[in-house]
């Protein structure tokens, strides 16, 4: 049996849907276990271009069983628009390759409104929230106001549990935001509308995950997002309301007595990051604006341009620690192949004095950062498939970071599509 976890290293939008969805070839079972419908994983492959945003990237492969873990913000609304959606591109989703766990708390309507309500309020201090209820739902779930989905198998007792933290929701959103309450004619419209709907693929996921690992069946667990968006570890406030590490994997599947003995982290040949907060190494200008249109930058969920710079020496080598990564993917090379000289931020500038430490987020906004350049190769390297077959210039530029980020890179990824990617093993 191996299990291993694919995990984002910076700021998110790595290119880990791509990373599964190759990689899925080799495990039985992909699980995701954290985050909810906010971010997304752009997949392509000879089924054609999906963004996932709350489905496992595991789910084009035949055979291979997939599971919403107990720690992801089930969405039933978002997640029926997504599935409906892949099934009509003719991707099947059954109860046997799609599992949502029954103790996965559910995403209420008023999550995404409070999201919003909160936002408007924070004005120019808010946190860059997608606004998708995800804060709102971690919020409620560690107050132990959620609705696990296996309540929806009881109808009495999920009436009475609604009726209650309905009273109570409407408290905060008439009270606090001045806005209109919910009523529970509408929770029975969502209930039938996507709950019902999601319901026949709702199970014991817990005991399925413990047979699986009896019988020696491979487990691959997907996160959402990346170390420096962590809750715990990440720039807070500027960050996800879960964790995003690979050590969280245990529990947010469902399967805690697993050891995770592979950490594959991924990371962009570049730097690139969507939404508030500080990004050291961040380019303005047209410099940032070739990059951006060079990689096709613009999030997966929001459609918002994200913000673009070099890669970042300093958090990718803090993310490495935090997810406690065996290998990387590297991905993106080509996206590079048009500069002449391609940037690195391979230290900070704090105080005035060079530092290869990840500040505490308090300190980030004075860091500056110190900018070395190599040399470009001014070819297209997409169709590269040895690591022989790369230009000198780029196999210097991937042993630089392997070097100073310290840990090894195995895949070298050269475009989008599933075969276009180098395995240096």
């Amino acid at each position: 049996m191996s299990n291993c976890a694919i995990v984002g290293i910076n700021w998110g939008d790595e290119g880990k849907g791509r990373m599964v969805d190759y990689l899925t070839e080799s495990y039985d079972v992909v699980v995701r276990y954290q985050g909810g419908g906010n971010a997304g994983h752009t997949v392509i492959n000879s089924q054609g271009k999906f963004a996932l945003h709350l489905l496992p990237s595991g789910i084009f492969r035949k055979g291979v069983v997939n599971i919403l873990g107990n720690g992801v913000a089930l969405d039933p609304e978002s997640l029926w628009i997504e599935m409906r959606d892949v099934i009509s591109k003719g991707v099947p989703l059954t109860p046997e390759n799609l599992k949502i766990s029954e103790r996965a708390s559910l995403l209420m309507p008023w999550h995404r409104e409070l999201d919003s309500l909160e936002e408007a309020r924070l004005k120019d201090k808010k946190y860059g929230s997608t606004k998708q209820g995800i804060a709102p739902f971690y919020a409620d779930k560690y107050q132990k106001k959620t609705v696990l989905a296996g309540e929806l198998f009881h109808p009495e007792q999920l009436k009475a549990h609604l009726t209650d933290l309905l009273e109570w929701k409407n408290l905060t959103l008439t009270g606090v935001y001045s806005a209109q309450p919910f009523s529970y004619s509408m929770l029975e419209e969502w209930l039938n509308n996507y709950c019902e709907k999601i319901k026949p693929f709702i199970t014991d996921t817990g005991e399925f995950l413990s047979e699986a690992q009896k019988e020696g069946k491979n487990i691959l667990f997907e996160a959402q997002l990346g170390s420096l968006r962590d809750l715990d570890y990440g720039i807070c406030p500027y960050t996800t309301s879960s964790n995003t590490t690979a050590a969280y994997a245990p529990i947010g599947s469902g399967l805690p007595s697993a050891k995770i003995e592979n950490v594959v982290g991924v990371v962009k040949a570049y730097s690139t990051c969507v939404g508030e907060g500080p990004f050291v190494c961040e380019m303005f200008g047209d410099e940032a604006e070739k990059l951006r249109l060079a990689g096709a930058e613009y999030g997966a969920k929001t459609g918002r341009p994200r913000r673009v710079g070099p890669l970042d020496i300093v958090a990718t080598r803090y993310g490495v620690a935090v997810q406690a990564a065996t290998e990387i993917a590297l991905t993106k090379l080509d996206v590079l192949s048009y500069m002449d000289k391609i940037p690195v931020c391979t230290h900070y500038l704090v105080d005035g004095k060079r530092t290869d430490k990840f500040p505490f987020p308090s300190v980030l906004d004075s860091a500056s950062p110190v900018i070395e350049y190599f040399e470009g190769w001014g070819c297209d390297i997409s169709g590269a498939r040895r690591w022989e077959d790369l230009p000198s210039a780029a196999q210097r530029y991937v042993l630089f970071v392997e070097e100073n980020i310290g840990c090894p890179i195995t895949y070298v990824s050269v475009g989008p599509e599933r075969e276009s990617i180098i395995i240096r093993k």
